[in-house]
């Protein structure tokens, strides 16, 4: 498997220059990406790809509250074949009746999706973990009311944050992983009573390279032997964020390495 990054992690490089951050993505051995806001950068964003070699087969935008058509359109420009909504608040995640409309909102884009060849997911942070609906974590009830059709992206770094073994909840979730966010840092869990943003962001500046924090990579991994892609990614990181990323793609091919030994 090769390894994607979240274009999210370098968003102020990228919003200097867009064809010059790529490039060096591409110089740390990354050949995939996964763009954010991809409907509104693919004018600039389809040609960075193709001159640096790059393809993005997963794509985060605010599917449920976008312009549906514009989405898939920009998605096909850009190679994207799953088009990932990534944010749904807290406050939708706290009882039944408001998880169930999300998921029929995901299940009719996934219908739509299917009339331009694309597929659609869902990325989870913490509060999907931390909230509980009949007995399951809110993320697990969600999963069962979608289409089979929809699959999932778990963030691994935030399931840990919610309160949950991420390898035993991608292994309770199966083959609806297609792809999984890698991350890794000090595990605090969180409330379910309540959000805080500012708990939310001091977590997120303590983000450390993979393999250097407290969440078990190769479980997380081993959890998924036919997952499609794995996606490196920082909410936010104290240093160099290019060396964060180079760091964090060795460690994972070391992985590799040693389970193909």
């Amino acid at each position: 498997m090769s390894y994607s990054v979240q274009l999210y992690s370098v968003r102020e490089a990228l919003s200097h220059d867009l064809p010059g951050t790529l490039r060096r993505l591409a110089a740390l051995g990354f050949t995939r990406v996964e763009p954010y806001n991809f409907a509104e950068l693919a004018g600039e964003l389809g040609p960075a790809l193709r001159e640096n070699g790059l393809t993005a087969p997963t794509g985060h935008v605010g599917l449920l509250d976008g312009d549906q058509e514009a989405i898939f359109a920009a998605a096909k420009q850009l190679g994207i074949g799953t088009v990932i909504d990534p944010f749904v608040g807290p406050d939708r995640w706290q009882d039944a009746e408001s998880i169930r409309s999300t998921a029929e909102r995901l299940n009719d884009a996934a219908r739509a999706a299917a009339a331009h060849g694309l597929r659609v997911g869902y990325h989870n942070h913490s509060w999907e973990i931390s909230n509980s609906v009949e007995g399951a974590t809110a993320l697990e009830y969600f999963a069962g009311l979608l289409d089979p059709a929809v699959v999932l992206e778990v963030d691994a770094y935030w399931a840990a944050v919610g309160g949950v073994d991420p390898a035993a909840l991608l292994e309770r979730l199966g083959s609806r992983v297609v792809a999984v966010h890698l991350k890794d840092g000090p595990v605090t869990a969180v409330s379910a009573e309540r959000f805080d943003p500012e708990e939310f962001g001091a977590l997120t500046s303590r983000q450390l390279p993979a393999g250097q924090g407290d969440v078990d990579l190769p479980a997380i991994l081993a959890a998924c032997p036919s997952l499609e892609v794995g996606v490196i990614e920082f909410d936010d990181y104290a240093g160099d964020i290019f060396e964060g990323l180079a760091a964090s793609l060795a460690y994972l091919e070391s992985l590799a390495s040693e389970a193909s030994a």
